[in-house]
């Protein structure tokens, strides 16, 4: 291939694999340009890494997100960006293959979605949370990607450069994907065989915490990205409490023509208006949300190498 390709490893404590990742893309991808982004680790990596004769840049900032970050702001001349986690689980064999599938089909991002043969490979609790948020991440901002969390991702030289990152940790592949349906770009899967972590390789992945981190990640870009459905929502929410509390009153009101509960007439009233805030907010935002939806869409599309 003659296109130039670079492969972005982001690491913390991987000294057990790290080695036979980078020896893998040595073997398949011998004119890649690999760099190991260590994240401050307190193991061997970064050595492990130079010693097998691979560039080494330090972030000190933890969390993968602010590894991502520093990776894709880097200045590295480039076609196509490989980004894989260093933990040795992704099967890298039929990377020119897919790599030629980039290329010929002009994509912008192809996800390496995970086959497990192994139950150990891929936790009962991460199966289901993949699907859980994957089902609503395709309902809200689109289909096309199936396996939103996967660390094994190739990236071309636009889309690197264009995309306006927040997140600072495991949360950043699902806000890298939702960027690319959002924004319509053309993305794609291919299989990929994911095994079990080596003996001796230790995950950094918290299945409660990272999915509660990740679900607010939703929540916000959905807020950002959808913010008429967001608060549409939010606004039939407190005009069913209104009625809720409000039509019995009203209903006594008729029979009897007092208000005996005032403080709950207020309330309903109260819930009605905030509605109707709620609703005319989505209104203006969502405006607002079109206006930066077309400002990234351009700073895409007038991107130049």
């Amino acid at each position: 291939m003659k296109k130039k390709v670079v492969i972005q490893i982001p690491c913390l404590n991987e000294e057990a694999t790290i080695q036979s990742v980078i020896n893998q893309f040595k073997k398949h991808i011998p004119k890649g340009r690999i760099i190991v982004y260590d994240n401050n680790s307190k193991d061997k990596t970064a050595d492990y890494s130079k010693n097998s004769g691979v560039e080494v840049r330090n972030e000190k900032r933890r969390g993968k997100g602010n590894v991502v970050k520093r990776m894709f702001s880097d200045q590295i001349d480039a076609d196509y960006y490989i980004m894989i986690d260093g933990d040795n689980t992704y099967n890298i064999k039929d990377i020119n293959n897919t790599l030629k599938l980039m290329e010929t089909e002009n994509y912008d991002m192809l996800v390496g979605r995970r086959v497990h043969k192994n139950a150990a490979a891929y936790r009962k609790g991460h199966v289901f949370g993949n699907f859980l948020f994957s089902k609503i991440v395709n309902l809200i901002f689109g289909d096309g990607i199936k396996d939103i969390f996967s660390g094994f991702r190739i990236f071309s030289k636009r889309f690197v450069k264009t995309f306006p990152q927040n997140s600072r940790e495991f949360e950043i592949e699902a806000e890298i994907t939702i960027h690319a349906l959002e924004q319509r770009h053309k993305v794609g899967e291919f299989e990929c065989e994911y095994s079990p972590r080596p003996y001796g390789s230790i995950s950094k992945l918290n299945t409660f915490m990272d999915g509660i981190k990740i679900l607010k990640l939703i929540l916000n870009l959905v807020k950002d990205e959808k913010p008429l459905m967001f608060f549409s929502f939010l606004s039939s929410i407190f005009v069913f409490l209104s009625l809720y509390i409000g039509l019995p009153i009203v209903h006594n009101f008729y029979l009897t023509g007092f208000v005996e509960k005032v403080p709950s007439s207020l309330l309903a009233g109260l819930l009605m208006v905030i509605a109707f805030l709620c609703f005319f907010c989505g209104l203006i935002l969502d405006v607002i949300k079109k206006l930066r939806y077309e400002n990234k869409r351009m700073n895409y599309l007038l991107f130049k190498d």
